[in-house]
C-alpha cells in the first residue's frame, strides 16, 4: 500500500496542529501502530514549527506577508509518503536555511542536526526528531533557499486490520 500527500501551507502557528491532525488521520487510516504514529507526529509538530520560525526568506516578514504577495515568504510544503513499510516526511521551507557551511558541499544534506548546546533555548527540536525517526537529513535547498528537513521510520502496524484492508 501507497499513500502519498503534499501540503501548501502558510508560515503561521494554526499550521501545525492541521499538518499534525492530517498525518494521525493517514496512519490511524492505514492501520499504523499509535505509539509510531505518535512518534511520527511529534517529529513532524518540530519541523513544522521550526518551518513557522525560521522559514521566512531573508529580509521578508514571512507571516505578515498578505495573500498573493511572497507566497514563498510566507509559506512551506509539507510531503508525506507511506510506501510500503516506511514512511518519510519531509518539510522544506524559503529561509535562510542551516547556519554554517554545508560539510558535504553547497545544498547538499547533513545527516546530524546543526550543534545546539543542551541547554540552548532553540535548536532541542532538531535533535528530539533525530531520536525519533529513524533516519533523518537536514539540509539547504540549493539555487532557491531555504532548509529541508526529511526522516524516515520503519512502520509498525496495529493487530487488528486497518480500515483500508477491510
Amino acid at each position: 500500500m501507497s499513500i502519498w500527500w503534499s501540503l501548501h501551507l502558510r508560515r503561521e502557528a494554526a499550521s501545525v496542529p492541521l499538518a499534525r491532525r492530517l498525518l494521525l488521520g493517514t496512519m490511524e487510516t492505514a492501520g499504523v501502530d499509535p505509539d509510531v504514529s505518535y512518534e511520527l507526529s511529534v517529529a513532524l509538530t518540530e519541523a513544522c514549527a521550526n518551518a513557522v520560525e525560521h522559514g521566512g526568506a531573508a529580509g521578508h516578514a514571512g507571516a505578515g506577508t498578505a495573500p498573493g504577495q511572497g507566497a514563498t515568504a510566507g509559506a512551506y510544503r509539507v510531503t508525506a509518503y507511506l510506501d510500503g513499510e516506511t514512511c518519510r516526511i519531509e518539510v522544506a521551507d524559503s529561509g535562510p536555511g542551516f547556519p554554517g557551511p554545508d560539510t558535504d558541499g553547497p545544498g547538499r544534506s547533513r545527516t546530524e542536526a546543526p550543534a545546539a548546546p543542551s541547554d540552548a533555548e532553540h535548536g532541542r527540536g532538531l535533535r528530539l526528531i533525530e531520536e525519533l525517526a529513524d533516519h533523518v537529513q537536514f539540509g539547504n535547498r540549493s539555487g532557491r533557499g531555504g532548509a529541508v528537513v526529511s526522516f524516515d521510520k520503519i512502520l509498525k502496524w496495529k493487530d487488528s486490520p486497518s480500515l483500508l484492508m477491510a
